[in-house]
């Protein structure tokens, strides 16, 4: 009988295991066919930015062409009334399925959407097999000697090594046929658009790997902080649509200081997976419970001072050079994303809550594990949480980080007229604010104080009343 297979977050051929089951299973089944399969809720879609709709619409498009145009697009939305689940049942049993494959998700939302998929299936005889994940080593595998989760990275990260992963699969050739069993529906029109075309799928994926390991793994360690420099690998979005698998990346890793810290990067991502699985309330409320008892700004001015942070335009160059980078490319350098992170959170009281929803709407890496405790680290109220008095400077973290200003000259012309350091402090200059970049929106050094005053607040009422 035919096979079916659902690609979610694993738009790609190769090592992908449960991919390979399908295969495998529809020439045991004798006829070695497979309906390959994309279901895509619309009402998500156009809630989204233009750069994410394009780029979902790009991998799609790169992942229908691997497959010889053989991938079925199924819509779901209100409006129709068909759900993710319905339209996957239809798939199934045009197909004359029993088994529908898939990757396993371990975030609260995929969970959620696999269960849903795997009852209705079940209602008509057709069974949902998961298989795999989209990390090396799946979530909730790496446990303390207790059998309990690791709340700290660090420990997290020698069992996950410890533990280590599976080689990458090729796919299987066996002489299986792709084949429709409903017709395509089509990638949606983006209602936004995008600024630029972008490049998605599987080949760029594996283009882009190759070329980060002849310009910067070597000295990745060194490099990859500094936002002015191409020192990162750029592969975020492609492991976020899982265009490419983090196996394929571990298994050419070597030991050398650029190839380790690169590991543990990859290592922090699944280590957030796991922090998820084992608190999925996670994505959307504290860690920590306290920090939601802090004094945080409501009103006008609040509202206001989020939309300048939002747009780019709170008069910090580092600050508005990174908010206008996530709303030209979708991408925000790493250290980047913890300025503006932490400047919306310490200098403008205002919750995580709000910055992660905007990077969700933004962001074509996004993933909803690292997207969610990335916001808590930086807050200062996530599992293995920076301190909530380190607060970042978004003035240092000029200096330091993008030393020539190269980096906020690219994206905020305004100040492209500052030919030096300078442009991390335009307000100093005579001619720093000529061009119509504002003055800073608050003041960072009273903001801070600020912060610190109101954590004061919430450990007085926590050393009072203990069970607070």
């Amino acid at each position: 009988m035919a096979r079916v297979f659902w690609f979610r977050r694993d738009l790609r051929l190769n090592d992908n295991p449960a991919l390979n089951k399908a295969i495998l299973g529809s020439v045991t089944d004798g006829d070695s066919k497979v309906a390959a399969a994309y279901a895509l809720d619309l009402d998500y879609f156009h809630g989204l930015s233009g750069i994410r709709q394009h780029s979902l619409n790009a991998s799609l498009n790169a992942l229908g062409e691997s497959l010889g145009r053989m991938l079925a697009i199924r819509h779901a939305s209100v409006e129709s009334g068909v759900s993710i689940a319905q339209a996957l049942v239809t798939v199934a049993q045009s197909a004359e399925a029993k088994i529908v494959h898939a990757s396993r998700a371990f975030d609260p939302a995929g969970i959620a959407e696999q269960n849903s998929v795997g009852s209705a299936l079940a209602e008509v005889g057709v069974q949902l097999a998961l298989t795999g994940s989209y990390y090396a080593v799946d979530p909730g595998t790496v446990g303390k000697p207790d059998g309990g989760p690791y709340k700290v990275y660090t420990p997290f990260f020698k069992r996950w090594f410890e533990l280590g992963w599976s080689k990458p699969e090729a796919l299987a050739e066996v002489g299986h046929k792709w084949f429709i069993a409903e017709p395509c529906q089509g990638r949606p029109k983006p209602s936004k658009d995008s600024p630029f075309e972008i490049k998605a799928g599987e080949a760029f994926a594996l283009r882009t790997w190759n070329r980060f390991k002849e310009r910067a793994l070597y000295n990745y360690d060194e490099v990859r902080n500094r936002a002015d420099l191409s020192g990162t690998s750029h592969l975020s979005h492609a492991l976020a649509f899982g265009e490419i698998h983090p196996r394929t990346l571990l298994a050419e890793l070597a030991d050398s200081p650029g190839h380790n810290v690169f590991r543990k990067e990859i290592a922090w991502r699944e280590f957030y997976a796991d922090v998820l699985l084992h608190n999925p309330h996670t994505t959307t409320e504290y860690y920590e419970p306290r920090f939601a008892e802090m004094r945080y700004d409501r009103g006008v001015e609040a509202e206001e001072r989020f939309e300048a942070w939002k747009q780019g335009k709170t008069g910090y160059p580092m600050v508005d050079a990174g908010m206008r980078q996530l709303l030209a490319d979708g991408w925000v350098h790493n250290r980047v994303r913890m300025i503006v992170a932490s400047f919306l959170v310490k200098d403008l009281h205002l919750e995580w809550q709000r910055g992660a929803a905007w990077f969700e709407e933004c962001l074509t890496d996004f993933d909803p594990a690292s997207n969610a405790h990335g916001w808590q680290w930086t807050a200062g109220c996530g599992t293995d949480a920076s301190p909530y008095y380190r607060v970042f400077n978004p003035i240092l973290q000029g200096y330091k980080f993008d030393p020539r200003g190269n980096y906020v000259r690219k994206y905020v012309p305004e100040l492209a007229h500052i030919l030096d350091d300078g442009i991390h402090e335009p307000w100093n200059r005579l001619d720093g604010l000529i061009h119509g970049y504002p003055a800073p929106i608050v003041d960072h050094s009273v903001e801070r104080d600020e912060s610190l005053a109101r954590l004061a607040e919430i450990k007085i009422v926590k050393d009072q009343y203990p069970g607070a």
